[in-house]
């Protein structure tokens, strides 16, 4: 404490030292990874040794570049908190298990120092850091991103590019199974639908994310589904078939839920998830490309400051109060 120069008292306020509730950005990282180790072991026994170099070498350029970045920018190296690793596998799972190794170098370089080390760090960057280096390499090299044409000694299919190219009597004799338990094209990881959703629900009751977002998001793409396919059933599919392909369970609890990209409190998340999940058919639909969740993930990321001025009382407000 001081005094100014026409003695009025200045104090000085920190930080009160509040019970903390044990959560650490670290436990948080380490629950997330727990959550995709699952369907990281089914791309593993399904694709072998190329989806194993995809994601080490997807988690080394990410822990490589943070700590080249950190060290130019002065900070402390701070891979050791696991925030680095989950960008990289996270990113992994968005590629093709047949992605060669310059494009995931190039793609998680991106996503770490162009996606959030160029914003400060971890927790500070705008849109998620992940989908920033994953539209850069998809929008670049499009064909070396399609799992239809870099894996081509297999039997099965990418369910999104059959509907767009074929409309939904190509993919009404699908088996929903087999798209819960991965048997798809697409993302080596994403893919794993059953396996993604146990491990959202883990990071849900760790407290590693709330719940609104994910709900919502998924709510969002059964209902918007189901009003186009309500409008005319021949041109498009149900909710469960774009609930259970693509990214949309990926997105929904694992890239929507970014604490830096999202809003806190429940209005305007369940608004944010609503929107994404809205903005995922709606992409699948009338856009040119066939997996429209990445693309809602990055629209809601820029729309959550917006979201976030969503008050329905003021802080502090009590029943009775006027």
């Amino acid at each position: 404490m001081s005094k100014s120069a026409n003695n009025d008292i200045m104090v000085a306020i920190s930080v009160p030292p509040f019970w903390h509730c044990g959560r650490t950005i670290r436990g948080n990282s380490i629950y997330t990874l727990i959550a995709l180790a699952p369907a990281m072991l089914v791309a593993f026994a399904m694709w072998g040794i190329p989806a194993i170099r995809v994601v080490a070498l997807s988690v080394f350029t990410a822990m490589a570049c943070e700590f080249v970045c950190q060290k130019a920018m002065g900070q402390k190296p701070s891979q050791s908190d696991g925030t680095a690793a989950v960008l990289g596998v996270l990113f992994a799972f968005l590629l093709p298990a047949a992605a060669p190794w310059w494009l995931v170098v190039i793609g998680v370089g991106c996503a770490m120092c162009l996606g959030r080390m160029a914003f400060g760090g971890y927790g500070t960057n705008p849109v998620s850091a992940v989908l920033v280096g994953w539209a850069l390499v998809f929008v670049s090299f499009p064909s070396y991103m399609d799992a239809t044409s870099t894996i081509l000694l297999t039997d099965l299919f990418d369910p999104l590019l059959r509907l767009k190219q074929f409309g939904p009597a190509a993919v009404a004799d699908m088996s929903y199974v087999d798209l819960l338990l991965g048997l798809q094209l697409g993302g080596l990881g994403a893919t794993q639908v059953g396996l993604l959703c146990l491990g959202g629900l883990f990071i849900i009751f760790r407290g590693v994310i709330r719940w609104e977002v994910p709900l919502c998001f998924l709510l969002g793409v059964a209902f918007t589904a189901a009003c186009f396919q309500f409008a005319d059933s021949t041109r498009y599919a149900g909710p469960l078939f774009h609930l259970c392909s693509g990214t949309t369970v990926l997105a929904a609890f694992f890239l929507a839920t970014e604490d830096s990209c999202s809003p806190h409190r429940r209005l305007p998340m369940c608004l944010y998830g609503l929107t994404g999940g809205a903005l995922v058919v709606i992409i699948r639909i009338f856009g040119i490309y066939t997996d429209g969740a990445p693309f809602a993930v990055m629209l809601i990321n820029l729309l959550a400051p917006i979201f976030g001025l969503v008050v329905t009382r003021p802080f502090g407000w009590k029943k009775g109060d006027k």
